[in-house]
């Protein structure tokens, strides 16, 4: 696949992926400690691979919010 969505936000790699039409499967990394709050409306791709069974298995994050004391 010569299609890279890694680093790109969740709404525009699904629209290139769809055009390409090209096979997805998602999950969604989260931290193991809620410190910071998340941003879960801004997804990102912070991680893709192939598959065997022609499948791309990306990981998505969220954006962390920025707060202000």
């Amino acid at each position: 696949m010569a299609i890279d969505v890694t680093g790109r936000p969740w709404a525009e790699a699904k629209s290139l992926l769809h055009t390409e039409h090209i096979k997805y499967e998602v999950e969604i990394a989260r931290p193991t400690k809620d410190f910071f709050p998340l941003d879960e409306a801004r997804l990102y791709v912070i991680r893709q691979k192939p598959a065997a069974d022609g499948c791309l298995r990306l990981t998505l994050a969220a954006k962390l919010r920025k707060e202000v004391s």
